[in-house]
């Protein structure tokens, strides 16, 4: 599932700024962890994100 950032810190508690920091820093690579819509806005994979979490996922 595809989310906001706030989303995403509503679900995990991981900020909008720490998200945001992880992908600009490619923590977190693009198409795996976040992408950005045709609108311009950024999408967070949530279930990749909770493998993240979890060390089930090395995304860098």
């Amino acid at each position: 599932m595809w989310v906001t950032a706030k989303k995403l810190f509503e679900l995990t508690g991981i900020t909008i700024d720490a998200s945001n920091k992880k992908r600009q820093r490619g923590v977190w690579p693009e198409g795996l962890i976040w992408r950005r819509a045709e609108d311009g806005r950024v999408y967070f994979n949530l279930d990749n994100v909770m493998q993240w979490i979890s060390g089930e996922l090395e995304a860098a």
